[in-house]
C-alpha cells in the first residue's frame, strides 16, 4: 500500500513537471501471448514512433519505472520492446476477459511521453484445479439410495475453451457422478449414491474426481473424495421457502439488501446452530455480484445490475448446523431486475428494396424495419417516423415493426434519388432516440420519347466521296436511362438506301456510292430514332443533303470542230488589218461555279506577235500587219483552262493559212477589244478571288464537322 501511494505521487509530481514542458503523448498498442521467454519480442516501439534509431540512447528512451514488475523494457540499440518479467495473464488480471498491461515511454530532448498497451492472449497453461486437495463428506448410514451431494466445483483460471469443460469420475461400487448443466451456474459436479451406506463393512471411501479443460493438449486436476460414513444428524436446517423471488431496481447502489434468509432447525445446542453461506453452486460471477452474512442470512448487493446484460439470476444459498454430521440444506434466491430508461433503441431493416419504379403506384413496399429496445416493455415501447416532405410513409401492421411505402407518385427525371431517415424513440423518461437513413434509387420507365435538337439539318457532301466514309452524324436525347434510353437510328425513306446507310447505335450516316454532282445535286433523308423501352417511343428528323461540286471536267471545245483530227483549218488574207478577228473559239465544262469559269490562252504560236486571243471570249485577233516574211502558214496551238483546284485543260491547234484577196473588215475592231480587256479582266479577278475566298471557308467549316464526328464515334 505504501509503494502505491509513493508511485502515485512520483507520478502526478512526474506529470506536473511534464505539463511545464512541450512533449507529445500518443497511444501503441500491441498483443503477445501469455508465458513467453525473457527477451521475446513485443513490438518496435521506435519504428512505430518514427525515431531515429542512432538517437535513442541520446534521446534517453526509456520505460517508465514504477513499483511494480517491469514486465516489459525497451532496447536502446534497435527501440524493440522485449519482455523483461515473466507474464502470467491470470495472476495479472484473473478471470478477466481481457487482460491489458498499460505503460508509458518516455523520450527526452524533446521530452514525450507515449502510453503503450500491450494486451495478454491467453493460452492454456493452467489445469482445472480444485479449492483443497481432498474433498470430505460425511454421509449418514442411513441415506437411502439416490441421495445427491453436490461436490465443489474445480476452477481453472484459463478462459473461453481453456476453461473448465467436464468431470470424470473414477468408477466405484457405491457412487456415480451427475453433472448438472446451468445456465448461469456452469457446471456442477454432484454424486448418487447407488448403494446403501454401511459404515461397519466399510466405514470410508475413496474416490478419485477428474476435472478436464478444453485446451490443446488437454489438461486436467483431480481430487481425491473421501466419504466418511458416520450416524448423520437426524435433522438438517430447514428454509421457510425452497425458493425466494425479489425485484431490484438496475440502479441500486452497492450494500443493498436483496432478502434476509431464515432457516430452522428442530434439533438443540450445537446441531441447531446454523450457519448461512453461499452455496459452491454459484459461479464466481455471482460470488462477485452478491454476499451473504453467515450468522443473520442477510444477502446483499456488492456489485451493480445491468438489467440489458442479465434480467434475472439466481443465487444459491445453503443453511447447515453445528451439529455432527450436519448436511447442508439448500435454496434458492431468484433475483429479477427491474429495468430504468437506458438504452435507445436499435433500428434494423430487415429487407430494403433501394430501388423503385418512378411509375410504381401508392403503397409500393420500399422496406421493412423493425426497432427493439433492450429496456422492459414499458421503456422499450417504440414510435418510428420519417420527415413530411418525402413521397414516402411508414405503416405499422405489427408492433415495432413498420413498411416504408410510397404514398405519391414519384419522378425520376425531377429527382432520381431520395436519403430517407428513419427516427426511433421510446417512451422513457427522458425518451431515448436514434436515426438510420437509407437511400432510394428511383428507377426509370419508358416516359420519354427521344428528341432531336432540330427538326431539320442539313448536310453538305463533297462529290467524288469515298464509299463508306461518314457524311453525317445525328445526336438524339432521351430524359430516360439505361435500356429506355438506349437508342436506334434507321432511314424511313427506303429511296435514298442505295445513297446512304446509318449505324443504328451511334447515329453516324455513311455514304453507299461515290456521288456526281452532274447527276445528283440534292436529296432528303428521313430518319426515325426509336427507344429501346417497352412500349418503344420514336421521334423523326429530315436531313437535307446537297452535293458540293469538284472540279472532275475539264472543258470541252466545242467551236470551231477539227476537220482533220484534232487540227482547225482557217484562212486569212495577207493583207487583214490589226485587230482582224481570225476565229472564235468556244468551249463548256460540266462542272458548276468556279470549276466551271473558262479562259483562253495562246500556248504555241508560229510567231507569237502576230496573234493575239481574249481571255474571255476565245476571240483570236491579229495584232499586226502580215509581213512578206511572215510564213504563209501559221500554227496556232490554243488552251481553254477552267478555275478549278487543280485546273483542267483542252487544246485545240488552228492553222491558219495566208490568201492573196482583198481582206474584208470584220465587225469587231482589236483596239476596242483591247480597251474593254483590261477592266474586264479586273473584274474577273476579283470575283474569282471572292468564289475562292467563299469555297475556301467551307472546305474549313465542312472539315471542321467531320472532325467533330470522328470524335464523337470514337
Amino acid at each position: 500500500m505504501r509503494y502505491n501511494i509513493y508511485w502515485l505521487l512520483k507520478y502526478q509530481l512526474f506529470c506536473s513537471l511534464f505539463n511545464s514542458w512541450d512533449f507529445v503523448c500518443g497511444q501503441n498498442r500491441y498483443s503477445v501471448p501469455e508465458e513467453l521467454q525473457l527477451g521475446a519480442f513485443v513490438g518496435n516501439i521506435a519504428v512505430d514512433l518514427g525515431l531515429d534509431l542512432k538517437q535513442l540512447s541520446a534521446r534517453r528512451l526509456r520505460v517508465a519505472s514504477s513499483p511494480r514488475k517491469r514486465y516489459v523494457d525497451v532496447n536502446l540499440e534497435n527501440g524493440v520492446l522485449f519482455v523483461n518479467e515473466k507474464i502470467d495473464r491470470e495472476q495479472l488480471c484473473g478471470a478477466s476477459t481481457e487482460c491489458v498491461l498499460s505503460f508509458n515511454v518516455v523520450i527526452e530532448n524533446p521530452i514525450s511521453l507515449h502510453q503503450v498497451e500491450v494486451e495478454i492472449l491467453d493460452v492454456n497453461d493452467n489445469a482445472p484445479n480444485f479449492p483443497k486437495s481432498q474433498i470430505r463428506l460425511e454421509i449418514s448410514e442411513i441415506m437411502a439410495s439416490g441421495a445427491r451431494f453436490l461436490l465443489e466445483a474445480a476452477h481453472d483460471p484459463d478462459i473461453g475453451t481453456n476453461s473448465l469443460q467436464t468431470y470424470q469420475l473414477l468408477p466405484n461400487e457405491y457412487f456415480i457422478l451427475d453433472v448438472q448443466e446451468h445456465d448461469r451456474v456452469g457446471r456442477l459436479p454432484e454424486l448418487v449414491l447407488q448403494r446403501a451406506l454401511d459404515r461397519e463393512t466399510i466405514s470410508a471411501h475413496h474416490l478419485t474426481l477428474v476435472a478436464k479443460d478444453g485446451g490443446i493438449p488437454v489438461r486436467s486436476g483431480t481430487v481425491q473424495v473421501t466419504i466418511a460414513v458416520k450416524d448423520a444428524n437426524d435433522n438438517s436446517p430447514v428454509f421457510s421457502q425452497s425458493l425466494y423471488q425479489v425485484n431490484m431496481l438496475e440502479s441500486a447502489p452497492i450494500g443493498t439488501l436483496i432478502i434476509s434468509l431464515n432457516a430452522t432447525d428442530l434439533d438443540d445446542g450445537p446441531n441447531g446452530e446454523i450457519t448461512y453461506a453461499l452455496s459452491s453452486r454459484n459461479s464466481a460471477e455471482i460470488r462477485e455480484l452478491v454476499s451473504l452474512n453467515s450468522k443473520t442470512g442477510e444477502i446483499s448487493l456488492r456489485g451493480y445490475l445491468d438489467y440489458e446484460q442479465r434480467k434475472t439470476f439466481v443465487v444459491n444459498a445453503e443453511a447447515i448446523d453445528n451439529g455432527p454430521y450436519a448436511v447442508p440444506q439448500h435454496c434458492a434466491v431468484v433475483v429479477d431486475v427491474i429495468d430504468v430508461n437506458d438504452n435507445a433503441p436499435e433500428l434494423s431493416f430487415t429487407s430494403i428494396s433501394n430501388t423503385v419504379a418512378e411509375g410504381a403506384p401508392a403503397g409500393t413496399i420500399i422496406a421493412l424495419l423493425s426497432a427493439e429496445d433492450k429496456d422492459s416493455e414499458q421503456n422499450g415501447q417504440v414510435q418510428c417516423r420519417i420527415p413530411n416532405n418525402l413521397p414516402f410513409k411508414l405503416d405499422s401492421p405489427v408492433k415495432n415493426n413498420w413498411k416504408l411505402l410510397v404514398q405519391h407518385v414519384l419522378d425520376r427525371e425531377t429527382t432520381s434519388s431520395y436519403d430517407i431517415t428513419v427516427t426511433c424513440t421510446d417512451a422513457g423518461k427522458p425518451p431515448l432516440a436514434s436515426k438510420k437513413t437509407i437511400r432510394v434509387d428511383v428507377s426509370d420507365v419508358n416516359d420519354n420519347a427521344p428528341r432531336f435538337t432540330q427538326s431539320v439539318y442539313t448536310a453538305n457532301i463533297m462529290e467524288n466521296n469515298v464509299i463508306g466514309d461518314p457524311i453525317f452524324s445525328l445526336t438524339a436525347f432521351d430524359a430516360d436511362s439505361e435500356q429506355n434510353s438506349c437508342l436506334n437510328f434507321t432511314v424511313m425513306n427506303s429511296s435514298v438506301a442505295s445513297y446512304v446507310s446509318i449505324n443504328s447505335q451511334s447515329g453516324v450516316i455513311f455514304a453507299q456510292r461515290s456521288f456526281d454532282y452532274e447527276k445528283l445535286k440534292t436529296f432528303q433523308i428521313h430518319v426515325r430514332v426509336q427507344d429501346s423501352g417497352t412500349p418503344p417511343l420514336a421521334s423523326n428528323v429530315t436531313i437535307d443533303v446537297f452535293i458540293l461540286d469538284q472540279n472532275d471536267n475539264a472543258p470541252v471545245i466545242v467551236h470551231p470542230l477539227p476537220d482533220y483530227g484534232s487540227t482547225i483549218m482557217e484562212t486569212i488574207s495577207r493583207f487583214a488589218e490589226p485587230g482582224y478577228l481570225v476565229v472564235k473559239v468556244s468551249a463548256t465544262d460540266a462542272d458548276a461555279g468556279q470549276n466551271a469559269r473558262l479562259s483562253y490562252h495562246i500556248f504555241q504560236a508560229t510567231h507569237h506577235d502576230l496573234f493575239t486571243i481574249s481571255a474571255e471570249t476565245g476571240e483570236v485577233w491579229t495584232i499586226r500587219t502580215i509581213e512578206s516574211k511572215d510564213a504563209p502558214r501559221q500554227r496556232l496551238v490554243i488552251v481553254v483552262k477552267d478555275n478549278g483546284m487543280p485546273s483542267l485543260s483542252a487544246t485545240v491547234t488552228i492553222v491558219i493559212s495566208m490568201t492573196g484577196s482583198k481582206t474584208i473588215s470584220k465587225a469587231t475592231s482589236l483596239n476596242k477589244a483591247q480597251e474593254l480587256s483590261p477592266k474586264l479582266n479586273l473584274y474577273l479577278v476579283i470575283a474569282l478571288g471572292t468564289t475562292s475566298m467563299i469555297f475556301l471557308i467551307i472546305l474549313i467549316i465542312l472539315s471542321i464537322i467531320v472532325l467533330v464526328i470522328l470524335l464523337l464515334l470514337v
